[in-house]
């Protein structure tokens, strides 16, 4: 089958184009000295995890309980969750995960820390900690060296966790200073630092400035999408996934309407600075996705010279495709424009 017979909304992902993104991030990585541990939330399939770590990956990473044990219980060896775990409800899926791999938790308060505890009591194996720290986002993140101390040592004493080192997101203006404090605070306190981790497909480049950075996290560089391409990491020749949707109805000259709205595209926008809309219609760049109802995208045609009639297919890149990723059962998949599977999404809605 040809990917311009399959049917409407849907997203389509090109191998090639995966396979090209995966191997240069992974020889950035390996050029410049980092651990590479992917993201695996953009993507959420096991066949893309255990790719990336067969080409040199030294784990994944999963933002959630459930999302993880999908990854475990297909093999992947190492996980890191960078999501706060807290609470009695978390203790035993925590538990049961470790037993199935390698795991680490990044957190950054004390409630955290004792829910992982516990998990690694009733599971009897030791689970290590990054303390999230805040670089300028303004998210999750302890604000002090100080803090990190704390929590390192409550970690260091309790028997069940292992401070393994730091971790934030995205990576800050505070980063590499916080990092040398924080470095120099502990190590004077006998703590090692292993693990300096930061995270985001943005600025991915040159996470190899930063001193005493060791790790790098990024997801969205296995697609990539509009706003990696604004951002200045991408080309467009090299984002792999584009939903391909259908005119359905043109009410007027300068309006078309089609068969996909935020049920499939998101309703996510890009800075101004990166485009209008709610993604780019590649065949027509100057048409603009003003609207997304749940099934429907209005789309303005006026400052386009091409205008699509009533039954045209069209292609479109996602603004942001992790969250396209997650409203999708199945994900078409292609080389050089044939369909060659037909990939179910093992860790779609994946939110405990």
């Amino acid at each position: 089958m040809r990917v311009d017979e399959l049917d409407t909304p849907v997203p389509v992902i090109d191998l090639d184009r995966v396979e090209h993104n995966l191997t240069k991030m992974q020889a950035y990585c390996d050029r410049h000295g980092l651990a590479l541990r992917p993201h695996i939330k953009t993507h959420k399939l096991p066949q893309f995890a255990l790719r990336q770590i067969e080409l040199g990956a030294v784990g994944i990473t999963c933002q959630k309980i459930s999302e993880a044990m999908v990854m475990a219980e297909a093999g992947c060896a190492d996980i890191l969750l960078t999501y706060p775990i807290v609470g009695a409800a978390k203790v035993s899926p925590l538990a049961e995960l470790a037993g199935k791999t390698k795991l680490t938790v990044a957190l950054d308060n004390a409630v955290a820390l004792d829910t992982v505890a516990a998990a690694a009591a009733e599971a009897g194996v030791e689970i290590g900690i990054l303390v999230e720290f805040d670089s300028g986002d303004g998210r999750c993140g302890v604000q002090t060296p100080d803090e990190v101390l704390t929590l390192a040592r409550r970690a260091a004493g309790n028997g069940l966790t292992r401070f393994r080192g730091l971790m934030t997101y995205p990576r800050g203006p505070r980063t590499v200073p916080f990092v040398t404090e924080t470095r120099a605070l502990l190590e004077g306190s006998g703590i090692a630092v292993e693990t300096v981790s930061v995270g985001g497909t943005p600025g991915c480049w040159d996470t190899h400035e930063l001193p005493g950075v060791t790790e790098l996290r990024v997801g969205t560089y296995i697609y990539h999408d509009r706003a990696t391409v604004g951002a200045g990491v991408a080309t467009l020749e090299e984002c792999a996934v584009h939903v391909h949707a259908t005119v359905v109805s043109r009410p007027t000259a300068d309006r078309a309407v089609l068969d996909c709205g935020s049920k499939t595209l998101s309703s996510d926008r890009v800075a101004p600075s990166v485009g209008e809309g709610f993604g780019l219609i590649l065949d027509y760049p100057d048409a603009v996705i003003v609207r997304v109802n749940e099934e429907h995208a209005v789309v303005d045609l006026s400052r386009s010279a091409a205008k699509p009639q009533i039954g045209d297919r069209v292609r479109i890149l996602p603004n942001h495709v992790c969250v396209v990723t997650n409203l999708h059962d199945r994900m078409a998949i292609t080389r050089n424009g044939e369909v060659v599977g037909d990939w179910p999404v093992p860790a779609r809605g994946c939110t405990r």
